[in-house]
């Protein structure tokens, strides 16, 4: 018998495609049992090195709008809006967290979403006031056709897809305790966010677990 990192069933672990026509993504709403996703929510944060990054726009140092941490295998080092950020090690929880994104990616019947994660970036969105800007994961460090998968705990927030050339727009709302796997082309034609809310909500902390590829210097 295979071992699991799961201990929700196989059939309440279902998952569905979304529909973006250019894009490859899988959701699994319910990858971790309540219980499992509240232990975790709990415990990131106060394990993780939480801290308010300041990055350049448009010429200005602006403090982004969320509390983060990035972990990883030494040598993952991450540039991103100009900001450079040496990994810090594996927690346990972390790890746990992606070997069962892992898995998950191994059960899939694409061969597009298996991969195997040497890092992963940490976001608190600690209330409706926090949020993420439109982009893509498409740094050089994350190679061609990147496969990243996305773990929810805490509130659940609206998840915004935005086609770059006909600006048509997907939303999927990502609940605690779940998994949204992007792969193929999806970042080579999409955008995704977070916006900002005035509803009083709670926190949320969303883990995405990426691969990052060595460069030849």
């Amino acid at each position: 018998m295979q071992f699991s990192l799961f201990d929700t069933p196989e059939d309440k672990r279902a998952s569905y495609k979304l529909p973006l026509v250019e894009g490859d993504i899988i959701y699994f709403p319910n990858a971790l049992s309540q219980a499992t996703a509240d232990t975790f929510f709990t415990k990131l944060q106060v394990e993780l090195p939480w801290r308010q990054d300041t990055i350049k726009l448009f010429g200005k140092a602006v403090k982004i709008p969320r509390l983060q941490s990035w972990h990883g295998d030494p040598e993952c080092t991450y540039t991103y809006s100009n900001l450079t950020m040496s990994p810090n090690p594996w927690t346990e929880s972390l790890a746990d967290i992606k070997a069962r994104c892992e898995q998950l990616c191994e059960k899939s019947s694409a061969s597009q979403y298996k991969a195997r994660f040497n890092s992963v970036l940490a976001n608190w969105y600690r209330n409706g006031q926090d949020s993420m800007s439109f982009h893509s994961d498409d740094e050089p460090e994350l190679g061609i056709n990147p496969v990243i998968a996305s773990v929810t705990l805490g509130e659940a927030r609206p998840f915004v897809f935005k086609h770059k050339e006909t600006k048509e727009k997907h939303t999927q709302v990502l609940e605690h305790g779940s998994v949204l796997i992007m792969a193929g082309a999806t970042q080579s034609h999409y955008v995704h966010g977070i916006a900002k809310t005035a509803k009083p909500i709670g926190g949320r902390i969303n883990l995405t677990f990426r691969h990052l590829i060595q460069r030849a210097r």
